[in-house]
This record gives C-alpha cells, sequence and structure tokens, in this order.
C-alpha cells in the first residue's frame, strides 16, 4: 500500500487558535471542513498532542484562520513544529481578536471562522470536533493554500549541501540524526510515524 496516494485528496491548512483564561495558543490543521449550511457546521480533526487540543476540549470554542499561497514556510514553522506549552506563540505574530475574543491571523489568510463546540468524537490519536458556526469574514481574495500546494511550493527543501545521517520526514522535512530510526518513532513538528521517514 502506497500511504502517499492519501496526499492527494484535496484539503487545505489553517491555523487553528483558542482560548483559555489568559492563555492563547494554535497550531496547523489540515482537516477543518464544512459539513452542513443549515445550520451551519465545521468539523475539525484535531491531534491529541497539541495542547491547542487540550484548550478546545475545556473552552469548547475556537477559531480557524484560512491561509494562502501566499504564505510562507516561517508562518507553518511557528505554528506547526513548536508546542504552545513551552512557547508562547502570540509573542512578535500580528492578530486579531474575533467576537469570542479568541484571536485570529489576517496577515496570510485570507478568512477566519469562529466556532462553538457541539460534539466531540474520539477517534483515537485525535479528536473529531462537530460545531456551531457563530462568525466569520472574508479576509483578501488570495487563493487557499491547498496540501499539495504547500508541499511542492512552500516547504523548504533540506539543503543539498548538508551531508547528515539520518531519516527525514517526506511530509514536514524533519531530519532525525540517527543510525536507526528508533521503533514507534513519532514526527514532533508533524506528529506523523516513522512509516513517512526516509533515510537521508
Amino acid at each position: 500500500m502506497d500511504k502517499k496516494a492519501m496526499y492527494q485528496l484535496t484539503y487545505g491548512l489553517f491555523i487553528l487558535t483558542a482560548r483559555e483564561g489568559e492563555k492563547d495558543n494554535g497550531c496547523i490543521v489540515n482537516t477543518v471542513s464544512q459539513v452542513t449550511t443549515e445550520p451551519n457546521r465545521i468539523t475539525v480533526a484535531v491531534n491529541k498532542k497539541n495542547y491547542t487540543h487540550d484548550m478546545i476540549l475545556r473552552t469548547g470554542e475556537f477559531n480557524v484562520s484560512v491561509l494562502t499561497e501566499k504564505s510562507t514556510f516561517g508562518t507553518f514553522k511557528h505554528w506547526g513544529f513548536q508546542s504552545g506549552a513551552e512557547v508562547d506563540k502570540l509573542e512578535a505574530v500580528e492578530y486579531q481578536r474575533s467576537g469570542n475574543g479568541i484571536v485570529y491571523i489576517a496577515n496570510e489568510c485570507n478568512a477566519y471562522i469562529s466556532a462553538r463546540v457541539v460534539s466531540a468524537t474520539d477517534l483515537g490519536t485525535h479528536t473529531l470536533f462537530l460545531a456551531d458556526v457563530t462568525d466569520c469574514a472574508v479576509l483578501s481574495e488570495d487563493n487557499s493554500v491547498t496540501y499539495q500546494y504547500y508541499q511542492k511550493n512552500i516547504k523548504a527543501a533540506p539543503a543539498a549541501q548538508e551531508k547528515k545521517k539520518g531519516f527525514i520526514c517526506t511530509v514536514c522535512g524533519y531530519i532525525y540524526e540517527g543510525d536507526t530510526l528508533p521503533e514507534g518513532f513519532i514526527c514532533p513538528w508533524c506528529k506523523h510515524p516513522a512509516s513517512d521517514f526516509k533515510p537521508l
């Protein structure tokens, strides 16, 4: 089975944000979909290892900022390759707040959607949140970025001159240095398994 066939599914990339007390946080997700228009509802699947996951589980609210083709690799690295449990992701980032008090990102995004959780379904590694859309707005006319566009045009390729011994994640580009990849290894950046790594 060639799991790379899954990469051919068309879906976008988004910044998912939440707020709990005075703590703001966010992460990159690729699973936001509108499921009904009456009522206007969306779903998002969030990895349980993401700090944002637990914030949404506890507060029941979140925002989605829709990334565009003008987004940079630095944006994906900032929101997706580090944990909000260890860093303040809003430090040195321009943002605005919607009516629910949660931040959304206007730069490099073409819309935001605010939502309130209706139900949470345990999917094992992820939780699928079904949510009512409570607010939304168009921010620009720029094209939404797809996962395929990200892979071909935004993701930073490893420098050709680097001669490291190890394995590279074919999803995000993370490099694990070493002779063997530990059994059950999970990419610390994108949370994909060892099967998505190839030798350098």
